[in-house]
């Protein structure tokens, strides 16, 4: 073979084998596309068919939560249906803290939407960073939380609440108390029904778009229950009314402070409770512990005079009394008794126990009082609630103190016979003068219209009876509370006038002025008790306290519509028109108001 000729087979094989080995990778690569298209396919398959769910709440849970759905607390309504506490929907400004810092740039809009300054608002957000939710700014009204919600500032939403708004304000502040910002009861009957009033939050699942708005509402996960209505028993014009002549009272005499409660007797139901100095629900802030007591209820005041009636009925109950016999013999207005002087205002001489009552004789109840066996009068004290809570249900009522018999020393017995010794709040006498005026019936105090209030038989029908008509003496010329009477109407009342305790003993000038009474006398619907704390201009409880009793229930008769028992016979301003007293008073026309009680010498 020529040495320049070349095989020819060997080249093609060449060409032959790269072919093979290009189509070797084109397969190899093809497999392996396809089985990567294959591997795509099932995990596509896996996520969008088998794992579907499961991915959709793991997706959901980042942007999912549980919101509470705000509830409306039950209104408060006086006896007539009038509002005495409404809620009003408001909004509050909440936000995501790490969202809105995010977006620096918004902060100083937003701060003057929210009412604050752009360095205090981030400091805020700075301070809570970690958080994922705070307040911005609570209980805006809607239309200001909507120019708030419309700068559109990533992480600020706005969520819905209630705000609790009072239309009498201070008139009737002492005994609705007021809620928190949370619409929760602190005080007063706000907090005494406050799990029936507030009802029970509801809850749902919605889901959150990045900017932290709601764009969908998943599910309910609990039913809101609002909160139910409560009717009380307060008449809203009847405690306008005693607010308005008490405050006018406390501002003429420069009195520290005072309480005014009425009674319905027939049903226990408080109809108005009064207890100045007050302040405004509406805006708390600012006010002090001193001026939201509920003193009708908290405070405790020596009753003076106001308690001889009690002592009477003891005396009467005993047998060993009548309303004329036997007389008393009360002096010369002074008895020393281990070594005390108990005094009365004026010389009474011999009095009955109906004068005693009239005149309001300290030297008189005294001796009624220790003429008893001290349990007997002991219990017959606290048979009238006296030493116990009247079981309102107000919260943080007092029960006064009223000591143990047994422990009484004679000189005890004497004073608290006339209102020294013991103590007792507003309600609790006004309790104990409408069990009186109940046929001797005591109903507990009710805050609650129509509730179910049965009474219990404290006393006789009959001496019950005796004493109302004893104690119309004490309005009528010749007692202590001419001031008191109402035009046709007829009036059973008890003043009193008790030195204040001071330390060591009690305070030389200074007093609680008192007055209870009952209208009309003849038929008893209303009982009424005035207190007022250290008057300056006057302090006896006839010229101080009996005034207010008079306006206030004169009005209060005519509201309620109650008949008039007493045509033709006033006594104000002029000798009585008819009738003209009970036996065994005075017959002695001195108007003079009840100082008595201010002769005490501490026991």
């Amino acid at each position: 073979m020529n040495r320049h000729q070349r095989p020819i087979a060997k080249p093609a094989a060449r060409r032959q084998g790269a072919t093979l080995s290009t189509r070797r990778r084109m397969v190899l690569v093809l497999g392996i596309l396809g089985l990567a298209s294959a591997g795509l396919m099932a995990r596509a398959f896996d996520l969008q068919v088998v794992r579907k769910q499961f991915y959709q709440d793991q997706g959901d849970a980042r942007f999912l939560r549980v919101v509470p759905i705000a509830v409306s607390r039950g209104t408060i309504f006086d006896r007539n249906g009038e509002p005495l506490a409404v809620s009003t929907p408001m909004v509050s400004i909440t936000a995501v803290p790490s969202e809105v810092l995010e977006n620096a740039d918004r902060i100083p809009a937003l701060a003057q939407a929210l009412g604050t300054t752009p360095d205090d608002l981030k400091s805020y957000l700075e301070q809570r960073s970690d958080r994922e939710f705070a307040y911005l700014r609570r209980q805006m009204s809607p239309d200001m939380a909507q120019g708030v919600l419309a700068l559109g500032v990533p992480g600020v939403n706005g969520q819905r609440e209630y705000k609790r708004y009072y239309p009498s304000g201070e008139v009737t502040a002492h005994v609705l108390g007021f809620t928190n910002i949370d619409d929760h009861g602190q005080e007063g009957l706000e907090l005494a029904f406050d799990s029936w009033l507030s009802g029970k939050q509801g809850a749902k699942r919605v889901i959150r778009d990045r900017m932290g708005h709601v764009v969908e509402d998943v599910e309910q996960v609990r039913a809101p229950q609002p909160g139910q209505n409560l009717t009380l028993s307060i008449d809203r014009r009847i405690q306008f009314l005693a607010y308005s002549e008490l405050k006018k009272q406390l501002d003429d005499v420069n009195a520290d402070s005072g309480e005014m409660v009425i009674l319905d007797v027939r049903t226990g139901e408080i109809l108005a409770m009064v207890s100045l100095p007050t302040y405004n629900p509406n805006a708390v802030t600012g006010s002090n512990g001193g001026a939201r007591r509920n003193r009708a209820l908290t405070d405790v005041v020596e009753p003076g005079s106001t308690m001889k009636p009690f002592t009477l009925a003891a005396g009467l109950s005993s047998g060993k009394y009548t309303p004329t016999s036997p007389m008393v013999d009360t002096g010369n207005g002074h008895w020393m008794f281990y070594g005390h002087d108990i005094r009365d205002d004026d010389p009474n001489g011999m009095l009955t126990p109906t004068g005693v009552l009239t005149k309001s004789s300290n030297i008189g109840a005294a001796k009624i009082s220790l003429s008893l066996d001290t349990q007997y009068v002991y219990d017959a004290y606290k048979a009238f609630g006296f030493g116990e809570s009247t079981g309102s249900g107000f919260p943080g009522e007092s029960s006064g103190f009223l000591k143990v018999g047994k422990t009484w020393r004679p000189l005890e017995k004497a004073t608290m016979a006339f209102g020294y010794g013991m103590n007792v709040t507003p309600l609790q006498l006004a309790t104990a003068y409408a069990t009186l005026a109940d046929d001797g019936v005591m109903h507990p105090p009710t805050f609650i219209k129509d509730g179910d209030n049965p009474g219990k038989q404290i006393v006789s029908a009959q001496i019950a009876r005796e004493l109302v008509t004893m104690l119309e003496t004490v309005t009528a010329p010749g007692g202590t509370a001419t001031r008191a009477q109402i035009a046709n109407y007829s009036v059973a009342g008890k003043t009193g006038t008790a030195h204040l305790a001071a330390a060591g003993g009690y305070a030389k000038n200074n007093y609680n002025s008192l007055f209870a009474g009952i209208v009309p006398a003849t038929d008893p619907r209303l009982v009424a008790v005035v207190v007022i704390n250290n008057p300056k201009n006057g302090y006896f409880g006839g010229a101080v306290s009996a005034p207010v009793f008079q306006r206030v229930m004169d009005g209060a008769l005519r509201l309620l519509d109650v008949p008039p028992d007493n045509i033709g016979r006033w006594y104000v301003g002029g000798p009585m028109q008819s009738g003209g007293g009970l036996a065994g008073a005075a017959p002695t026309q001195n108007n003079k108001d009840d100082a008595s009680s201010q002769e005490v010498v501490e026991p």
